[in-house]
């Protein structure tokens, strides 16, 4: 398999047909170190075959688990994972690698581990991570390559995060649930992701409550069972095949939805005089009439509108005439794909956490360059709304959070193909 190095797209494409939504990237990865904590074999069901999850299954794999897939079923036999070292070479290409932190230390006592990194979207640090550890009986001392940290068996205790984080609450549960005594976390972030965690290490034998109410109380167990669960939809795939709709100005039917999670979104999207029609997680989408600017889109922690799906909403609103206003209040520099998208003839105005989208003007298809993941999905949006081929650079970005974004929008009949570098399946063009 190949990971993505360009995309091309041939713009003014009208769209029909189904898209099945893959699983969540966000909720297979934490699942995945949780996995390391059972001394035994556990699957993960309808698993995306995403860069993420392979990079995360090689970490697993250097720790002395077995991994093998069958379809999208992966199994993780963890009964070996006794080593304690991750290497940068790994957690250098993926921020979420942190979350091994907590799982390695409750399994194996010890844990050195390379600083994460991943998408370039702004300040996003570790130091909420490095406070529930520490406050749970970790020892951890931070070097200039990266962390060290000892723990005997993890104590429980009250953990009150300053601010909300996904990655920190869930760094916190993994600690806590084979932790000696009680543990209580408030101030936790509510995303779906959060819960989907808790679900999973509770079919594991865990004592969690309160996963979706920002308070989370959790026993400590002495040992977890194997795992086994299948993996929710990806709610930002379905944002993102939602605004594909817009942009293309088609009707589109998207299977295994999960319109729970997308509430926020829903209600902009019907606020731009996007349509959908669900039934039983299906969605029929028509973005035909969405033609009406944004006065004021403003991300959010969940159930606000989510940073995931900022860019992607950004490429819409440059093919709808007026202006547009989204204010990005996650992270403090993730508006990089707008100055690609001016390449194209947009006019985004970006002042410090806002930017004002005149939209309406003609966009020309050009070489651009992805520089993260979901602002290398916008980029593909505005492509489809381009006079003529845009080629994507840097495409690997996107292969981290999408399974299949070529075949799928070839499905729908968008002219889209993608040449592949060093290291997912490649479709050809048709």
């Amino acid at each position: 398999m190949k990971i993505l190095d360009e995309i091309h797209v041939m713009g003014k494409c009208s769209l029909s047909g189904e898209i099945f939504i893959q699983g969540s990237k966000n909720a297979a990865l934490p699942m995945m170190a949780a996995s390391l904590m059972h001394r035994g074999l556990s699957v993960l069901k309808g698993c995306p075959k995403i860069s993420d999850v392979f990079c995360m299954e090689e970490i697993l794999r250097s720790l002395g688990a077995v991994t093998w897939w069958e379809d999208h079923d992966l199994y993780l036999d963890c009964t070996d994972a006794d080593k304690t070292e991750i290497p940068e070479v790994y957690t250098g290409r993926m921020r979420s690698s942190v979350i091994l932190l907590g799982a390695v230390l409750a399994r194996n006592k010890r844990c050195r581990i390379g600083y994460p990194g991943g998408c370039i979207i702004g300040k996003r640090p570790i130091d909420l991570h490095l406070m529930a550890l520490r406050t749970l009986g970790a020892d951890i001392c931070e070097t200039v390559s990266g962390l060290d940290a000892e723990c005997i068996r993890f104590r429980g205790g009250e953990i009150f995060f300053e601010k909300s984080s996904v990655g920190a609450t869930q760094q916190a549960m993994l600690a806590a649930v084979l932790a000696q005594g009680e543990t209580k976390l408030y101030n936790c972030a509510k995303e779906p992701e959060v819960f989907w965690l808790g679900r999973y290490l509770k079919s594991m034998g865990a004592v969690i409550e309160g996963e979706e109410t920002g308070e989370i109380y959790i026993r400590g167990v002495r040992e977890l069972g194997p795992g086994k669960y299948t993996i929710p939809p990806d709610r930002i795939v379905a944002g993102t095949y939602l605004c594909v709709a817009a942009a293309a100005k088609s009707e589109i039917v998207l299977r295994n939805v999960p319109e729970g999670e997308l509430k926020a979104f829903l209600e902009v999207y019907q606020k731009i005089g996007g349509q959908y029609e669900a039934n039983g997680g299906t969605l029929k989408v028509n973005g035909k009439r969405a033609v009406r600017p944004a006065e004021l889109v403003e991300t959010e922690t969940y159930p606000g509108f989510p940073t995931d799906l900022q860019a992607p909403l950004m490429a819409v609103l440059t093919g709808i005439p007026g202006k547009s206003v989204i204010r990005e209040r996650i992270f403090d520099q993730r508006f990089g794909s707008a100055f690609q998208m001016n390449k194209m003839g947009a006019d985004i105005v970006v002042n410090g956490d806002e930017a004002v989208i005149r939209g309406g003007r003609p966009l020309t298809g050009i070489t651009v360059q992805a520089g993260d993941l979901r602002g290398g999905a916008a980029l593909i949006i505005a492509a489809l709304m381009a006079e003529g081929e845009t080629c994507i650079t840097q495409a690997g970005f996107i292969s981290r959070g999408y399974e299949h974004i070529c075949r799928d929008l070839q499905a729908l009949g968008c002219e889209i193909w993608q040449s592949a570098g060093e290291d997912l399946r490649i479709y050809e063009k048709k």
